[in-house]
């Protein structure tokens, strides 16, 4: 049978707590209908429920003073996927309030739901989010396991203790969850990607035409990255701090039309010399996606600075590395008679891509496409080395036929 889960959040000034109760096990411990009609179970049965789990969670700081709990919302969701099949559970959100002084990271749970009457069931308890223990939430840690201790016939409450973490911990979390959020981001990556294609080129005739020298494609290289860094950096600040929210799926349908719009400009110069203010403009809209990571973490003042700015250290860490694995051999490239035909074919593909995503991202169904290119992206250190011996293949063949004119 499903076992019931507790997720906590640590914070500096309480815990949360979100209980997973299958509702077949609640009926047997709780002595109400809780499993059929489920529809109308919050209506029925609400405050009887907050009043149980009450009577069942009691946590003491180690001195031995109670915490004050409190029943936050009640919510009756399905489970689909599990080992014991797909069940209905209430998911209950509490807020557990440590006495004054008490820490918040050092707690014994006297927890007992169900439990007290169904002998066989027990309750997982991990850690959910720990900022100060670099744990944010992308995987929760199990801390212990609440079961009736047979052979004393008890309940064993369970201690826990998260003292040892620290603000320097926490921040080194935070530059490594930028670091992921774009190794993961494929949409984020190939958005810059596309802007480094023409970067080296000159444009002649409101077309992309031969390499600007070495001087010039620094510059640009640098002028189109401090314009996205800018630009995200203000909407991951604003976003983060709540002075600015807005729908996830706009954003990330912007996102995939600003992918698009990039492509276009890689095949044929459509805003030649605004580079710089178009990338700004759309970093604004690539920070409103960063945002909504750090936003979820619901931290206070001090600890949210801090993750706004190892959030935003680790994004540029993340982005420096990709430049400086590939802008050189597109250097090399653009000096060749093969660019053309790797810019072009680029363009065309991240077109593809991003146009895939934005019927994805409206419908909110996964295409063909939009698979292909999750599966493709296992292979870019492949796609990387393929780069690179091109660039090095063309600038060989390049110089060996100014070495022989008759060729």
């Amino acid at each position: 049978m499903p076992n019931s889960f507790v997720l906590l959040d640590i914070k500096s000034d309480g815990v949360t707590a979100e209980l997973q109760l299958p509702l077949s096990e609640l009926q047997l411990a709780f002595g109400h209908d809780v499993n059929q009609h489920t529809n109308t179970l919050l209506t029925r049965l609400s405050p009887q429920l907050r009043e149980y789990l009450l009577a069942h969670i009691h946590p003491v700081s180690p001195d031995g003073r109670r915490w004050t709990v409190t029943v936050r919302d009640l919510q009756v969701q399905p489970v689909e996927e599990s080992a014991s099949g797909p069940y209905q559970e209430l998911t209950a959100h509490l807020w557990l309030q440590p006495p004054a002084g008490a820490s918040t990271k050092d707690f014994t749970l006297n927890y007992d739901v169900i439990i007290h009457q169904l002998v066989t069931h027990k309750a997982l308890v991990s850690i959910r989010q720990d900022w100060e223990n670099g744990n944010y939430g992308e995987q929760p840690t199990e801390v212990g396991v609440i079961r009736l201790d047979v052979p004393n016939w008890t309940i064993p409450p369970l201690h826990i203790n998260q003292s040892g973490g620290s603000l320097w911990r926490g921040f080194k979390s935070m530059v490594g969850l930028g670091i992921q959020h774009i190794a993961e981001g494929t949409d984020h990556l190939l958005f810059l990607l596309v802007l480094l294609l023409p970067a080296p080129l000159l444009v002649r005739q409101k077309r992309w035409g031969t390499f600007g020298g070495l001087k010039y494609s620094t510059l640009r290289l640098l002028k189109v990255v401090t314009a996205f860094t800018i630009g995200h950096s203000i909407t991951l600040l604003a976003g983060a701090s709540g002075w600015l929210r807005l729908p996830g799926q706009p954003v990330e349908i912007l996102i995939a039309i600003s992918i698009l719009v990039s492509a276009i400009h890689a095949l044929r110069p459509i805003f030649s010399g605004r580079e710089t203010w178009i990338t700004a403009g759309f970093g604004l809209i690539h920070g409103m996606a960063f945002a909504s990571t750090l936003a979820n973490l619901d931290l206070d003042a001090g600890r949210m600075g801090l993750s706004i700015l190892g959030f935003n250290i680790g994004i540029e860490l993340m982005q420096l590395l990709v430049i400086v694995l590939t802008a050189p051999w597109l250097i090399l490239l653009s000096r060749t008679a093969v660019y053309p035909y790797v810019r072009i074919a680029g363009a065309i593909l991240a077109a593809i891509a991003a146009s895939a995503w934005v019927m994805q991202r409206i419908s909110d169904k996964a295409n063909l496409v939009t698979d292909l290119v999750q599966n493709i992206t296992k292979y870019a250190p492949w796609m990387l080395f393929v780069l690179g011996v091109i660039a090095l293949l063309s600038v060989g063949w390049e110089w060996y036929k100014n070495k022989m004119p008759h060729l």
